[in-house]
């Protein structure tokens, strides 16, 4: 049977780095703030998205992964390890 969810069940691949590199990014970048540079690249979401694509509740798009990585100033690939 197919499943389409990574290890420990999770619902993406990318969250874990999100958390990451928004910690990175400096203690002013609160999940809430990454929300907001989110919208402003043109992605409609709030805290509750960002805090469940980090801990792997929420699946992510390709469009969504795009933006992350812009926002992130990463690669996707970078997101995906």
């Amino acid at each position: 049977m197919y499943k389409n969810r990574g290890p420990q069940g999770r619902c993406n691949l990318c969250g874990p780095q999100v958390a990451r590199l928004r910690r990175a990014m400096g203690p002013g970048m609160s999940q809430r703030a990454l929300a907001d540079l989110l919208q402003l690249a043109g992605l409609d979401v709030d805290k509750n998205a960002v805090q469940r694509i980090e801990c792997g509740k929420r699946f992510v798009t390709d469009i969504e992964l795009k933006a992350l990585a812009q926002v992130l100033g990463v690669s996707v690939e970078e997101l995906l390890r």
